[in-house]
Protein backbone atom coordinates (compact mmCIF):
# COMPACT_ATOMS: atom_id res chain seq x y z
CA UNK A 1 0.00 0.00 0.00
CA UNK A 2 1.37 3.40 -0.69
CA UNK A 3 2.52 5.66 2.13
CA UNK A 4 0.21 8.67 0.79
CA UNK A 5 -3.36 8.92 -0.38
CA UNK A 6 -4.00 9.85 -4.34
CA UNK A 7 -6.24 12.30 -4.95
CA UNK A 8 -9.67 11.57 -6.57
CA UNK A 9 -9.77 15.00 -8.29
CA UNK A 10 -7.64 16.94 -10.33
CA UNK A 11 -7.85 20.77 -10.17
CA UNK A 12 -7.69 22.46 -13.72
CA UNK A 13 -4.27 23.82 -12.59
CA UNK A 14 -2.98 20.39 -12.06
CA UNK A 15 -3.98 19.43 -15.64
CA UNK A 16 -2.21 22.66 -17.22
CA UNK A 17 0.86 22.01 -15.10
CA UNK A 18 0.93 18.06 -15.94
CA UNK A 19 0.19 18.97 -19.61
CA UNK A 20 3.26 21.66 -19.47
CA UNK A 21 5.67 19.12 -18.60
CA UNK A 22 4.90 16.87 -21.70
CA UNK A 23 4.65 19.66 -23.70
CA UNK A 24 1.19 19.66 -24.26
CA UNK A 25 -1.24 22.20 -25.55
CA UNK A 26 -4.85 21.47 -24.00
CA UNK A 27 -8.30 23.38 -24.91
CA UNK A 28 -10.82 23.74 -21.72
CA UNK A 29 -12.24 20.69 -22.99
CA UNK A 30 -9.55 18.69 -23.01
CA UNK A 31 -9.10 19.71 -19.38
CA UNK A 32 -11.76 18.81 -18.06
CA UNK A 33 -11.83 15.47 -19.84
CA UNK A 34 -8.46 14.56 -18.76
CA UNK A 35 -9.17 15.72 -14.99
CA UNK A 36 -12.14 13.55 -15.08
CA UNK A 37 -10.35 10.27 -16.55
CA UNK A 38 -7.23 10.86 -14.82
CA UNK A 39 -9.30 10.92 -11.10
CA UNK A 40 -11.48 7.79 -12.63
CA UNK A 41 -8.36 5.95 -12.75
CA UNK A 42 -7.06 6.94 -9.74
CA UNK A 43 -10.06 6.45 -7.86
CA UNK A 44 -9.83 2.42 -9.62
CA UNK A 45 -6.18 2.47 -8.44
CA UNK A 46 -7.98 3.15 -4.70
CA UNK A 47 -10.64 0.69 -4.97
CA UNK A 48 -7.51 -2.10 -5.86
CA UNK A 49 -5.46 -1.16 -3.01
CA UNK A 50 -8.06 -1.47 -0.80
CA UNK A 51 -8.66 -5.01 -1.93
CA UNK A 52 -7.79 -7.46 1.45
CA UNK A 53 -5.42 -9.67 0.33
CA UNK A 54 -4.82 -11.40 3.47
CA UNK A 55 -3.21 -14.86 3.22
CA UNK A 56 -2.68 -14.85 -1.20
CA UNK A 57 0.87 -14.86 -1.61
CA UNK A 58 2.89 -12.40 -3.28
CA UNK A 59 3.64 -13.46 -7.32
CA UNK A 60 6.18 -12.14 -9.54
CA UNK A 61 3.83 -13.39 -12.17
CA UNK A 62 0.46 -14.54 -12.89
CA UNK A 63 1.70 -17.23 -14.77
CA UNK A 64 3.07 -20.12 -13.96
CA UNK A 65 5.20 -21.29 -17.15
CA UNK A 66 6.36 -19.22 -19.52
CA UNK A 67 6.43 -20.47 -23.29
CA UNK A 68 10.20 -19.21 -23.67
CA UNK A 69 11.53 -20.97 -20.35
CA UNK A 70 13.49 -23.83 -20.72
CA UNK A 71 16.61 -25.21 -18.90
CA UNK A 72 20.48 -23.64 -20.19
CA UNK A 73 22.12 -26.41 -21.75
CA UNK A 74 25.65 -25.98 -22.63
CA UNK A 75 26.32 -26.91 -26.50
CA UNK A 76 29.99 -27.15 -28.05
CA UNK A 77 30.35 -23.96 -29.51
CA UNK A 78 32.11 -23.90 -33.71
CA UNK A 79 35.30 -23.77 -33.85
CA UNK A 80 37.00 -20.99 -35.92
CA UNK A 81 37.51 -22.75 -38.89
CA UNK A 82 34.55 -24.11 -39.72
CA UNK A 83 32.60 -20.13 -38.13
CA UNK A 84 34.70 -18.98 -40.98
CA UNK A 85 34.91 -21.25 -43.65
CA UNK A 86 31.86 -19.09 -45.84
CA UNK A 87 33.08 -16.27 -44.19
CA UNK A 88 34.22 -13.33 -46.63
CA UNK A 89 38.11 -12.04 -46.81
CA UNK A 90 37.74 -13.98 -43.43
CA UNK A 91 41.22 -13.69 -41.32
CA UNK A 92 41.57 -16.75 -39.68
CA UNK A 93 44.63 -15.40 -37.63
CA UNK A 94 42.26 -12.88 -36.27
CA UNK A 95 39.20 -14.58 -36.03
CA UNK A 96 37.25 -12.26 -37.73
CA UNK A 97 36.25 -11.42 -40.89
CA UNK A 98 35.56 -7.74 -43.05
CA UNK A 99 32.32 -6.83 -44.32
CA UNK A 100 31.66 -4.11 -46.91
CA UNK A 101 31.20 -1.16 -45.31
CA UNK A 102 27.14 0.02 -44.66
CA UNK A 103 27.51 3.21 -42.58
CA UNK A 104 29.48 5.93 -44.81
Amino acid sequence: MLAFGMPATFSKAQIEAIAALAHLRLDEGEIELYAKQLGDILEYANQVQNIDTTGVPPTASVAIKHEADRADVVHQSLDRASALANAPDASMDAGLFKVPRVIG
